[in-house]
């Protein structure tokens, strides 16, 4: 999935994407509240990691235009002073969650990985479709109780597919969640990837992708079985 991070400490903000891009996250970086307001009105994201001390504009106006916008894109803000009044001020305006500097970052891994699972209303870790289970923190996929090798790029579209399924995908959307900013993916590259998974899901037709033509994907429920009339 896609993060947005506001951060105007380099040394802070390196540490973070190397951590996040680790395990699988597409992370794109801002060191300023401005250019932070600019990246959430014009790109789509799945988190935003928030800095209240930055510089330009301050992370509590940043998160005040983002919610004014309707944008219910899951915050977790990241502060050097750990007071109450600031907790209180950043959850009133719409923060989901909290960190104080200096943190452990498999904490901070924890915590990203339980805003996206609630934004996604899910409760747990392990997503499902008849028999492809799949573990968004180990990042490993079984099918008919047998591990999927799955190439890094193949995990990411198998969790945009069960994210969405039953719905449709775009190839756009796909772009936009997979790739970072200056990171180029093209329509052609996505067409061989999930080719790739495709192959590997279909054994025994027990999951099917289907193609809309011109439109995107689809990763198809299981039909449920039928009881004799």
């Amino acid at each position: 999935m896609r993060i947005l991070l506001a951060e105007d400490d380099q040394v802070l903000a390196d540490g973070l994407c190397r951590s996040l891009r680790g395990v699988g996250y597409a992370v794109d970086h801002v060191a300023s509240g401005k250019d932070a307001d600019s990246a959430l009105a014009l790109h789509e994201f799945d988190l935003l990691i928030l800095d209240l001390g930055l510089p330009q504009l301050p992370g509590l106006e940043v998160l005040k235009r983002l919610r004014a916008r309707h944008d219910g894109l899951p915050v977790l803000i990241l502060t050097a002073a750990d007071s109450v009044e600031q907790r209180v001020r950043g959850l009133d305006l719409g923060a989901d969650d909290f960190m104080a500097k200096p943190f452990a970052l498999n904490e901070l891994e924890a915590r990203v990985r339980a805003l996206v699972r609630r934004s996604m209303g899910a409760n747990s870790s392990m997503l499902r479709c008849g028999p492809l289970v799949y573990d968004q923190v180990g990042r490993m996929a079984w099918l008919n109780d047998q591990p999927l090798e799955l190439s890094a790029r193949e995990v990411g579209l198998l969790e945009i597919l069960l994210q969405r399924a039953g719905r449709l995908v775009s190839k756009e959307q796909i772009v936009s969640r997979l790739c970072e900013w200056g990171e180029e993916l093209s329509h052609n590259a996505i067409e061989v990837y999930m080719h790739r998974l495709r192959r590997k899901l279909e054994i025994g037709d027990s999951v099917r992708i289907a193609t809309v033509r011109g439109l995107g994907y689809c990763l198809e429920r299981p039909s449920e079985p039928t009881g004799n009339p």
